[in-house]
């Protein structure tokens, strides 16, 4: 199989090497195998002789085409009220989301007028930090009202994928069809999607922060890269929920994740050679010289490109989603989202039980 294009050129401005993907070309190193080629109707076609399968296997005196028949009696009103529950539950969302955003609107604007004290106490002659003037670069030390939004985007965004994942199991439990099943699990991946908008915005406001993974939990944060998850280790996590497989569904996994490797060791070896060539920048100069401002002015500008590999990494991120979607079946893909999620919250409740455990006294 091919590996995902990833090149290394040298920026004349400022002298790193940056990893730049070519995500088409990825594209075409995971079709290059013929793996993704396949069209719906053969998806469609393994889903339905599993399912004939494991209806022959129970009931035996059923023909394949009971399965089909039952469907086919079905009470249309039945489908139809399923679909209008749905249409309510986003009108709902929607609804949500506008009084959110309200919110952030009414705090951004809080978080206006605070700058602005503060520029007026800067103006004054008053210090933060005891008196020292500590930003000799005459950078603005204000408040990130950038990285204060995504705060509580995100914790919205957690309540939503909350909703999401219970829907999404109830979903499953009551056998409903794959059309409105399809309505969820397209739900689910728009909802990762507006992740990585959220986080290529606060990338810009403050590039450390997202790289750090402050926003998330401690137990997140141990298996955090570059800001988020690493596709190619959480699709062996995800592997044991999306059985049974077919054979050309663990071979198309397996190439994916062969290619998620090489594009994360490219980036991990770009991020390595943007470390270098910064702690070098940071250290030149000769003491005594009396001012390091040019050696920081170098140092902002190699930075630029830290913002880069944390957008490149969730675009990593996003297409992987996007090929296990088309790799399997819609109720698969459901199981994949449900499993994705649970996974999240699970590390959520640990780092809560960690934080709250019983500690011995000193």
């Amino acid at each position: 199989m091919n590996s995902p294009s990833t090149q290394f050129v040298t920026s004349r401005r400022m002298g790193v090497f940056e990893p730049i993907h070519q995500i088409s070309m990825w594209d075409e190193s995971f079709r290059s195998s013929g793996n993704f080629n396949a069209s719906a109707s053969m998806i469609l076609d393994v889903d339905a002789k599993l399912d004939n399968q494991s209806e022959d296997a129970s009931h035996g005196i059923l023909g394949p085409s009971s399965k089909y028949d039952q469907e086919a009696t079905k009470p249309t009103d039945k489908v139809q009220r399923r679909l209008a529950q749905n249409r309510e539950a986003a009108r709902k969302s929607r609804m949500r989301k506008k009084a959110y955003v309200q919110q952030l609107e009414t705090s951004r604007l809080k978080l206006i007028q605070l700058e602005q004290e503060l520029d007026r106490v800067r103006q004054q002659g008053v210090y933060i930090g005891g008196g020292l003037d500590t930003n000799p670069l005459g950078f603005s030390g204000t408040i990130n009202s950038g990285i204060t939004t995504f705060e509580m985007e995100y914790g919205h965004w957690v309540e939503e994928q909350n909703r999401q994942i219970c829907e999404l199991g109830s979903a499953l439990d009551a056998r409903i069809s794959d059309v409105e099943l399809r309505f969820l699990v397209d739900n689910g991946m728009s909802h990762y999607f507006e992740l990585f908008s959220m986080k290529s915005t606060a990338a810009k406001a403050d590039v450390f922060y997202v790289m750090s993974g402050m926003w998330k939990t401690s137990a997140e944060r141990f298996f955090s890269w570059i800001g988020g998850f690493r596709p190619s280790e959480l699709l062996k996590v995800l592997q044991p929920h999306l059985d049974p497989l077919t054979d050309q569904q663990l071979l198309d996994v397996h190439n994916l994740r062969q290619s998620c490797q090489q594009a994360e060791d490219a980036l991990s070896q770009g991020m390595d050679k943007l470390q270098h060539t910064l702690a070098e920048t940071v250290a030149a100069g000769q003491l005594g010289e009396g001012s390091y401002v040019p050696q920081m002015a170098n140092a902002m500008e190699r930075l630029e490109a830290l913002v880069s590999f944390v957008t490149q990494a969730d675009h990593l991120r996003r297409e992987t989603l996007q090929q296990m979607s088309r790799i399997l079946t819609t109720r698969q893909a459901a199981r994949g989202l449900l499993a994705l999620g649970g996974y999240f919250h699970r590390l959520r409740a640990l780092s809560s039980l960690w934080a709250a455990r019983p500690r011995e006294p000193a």
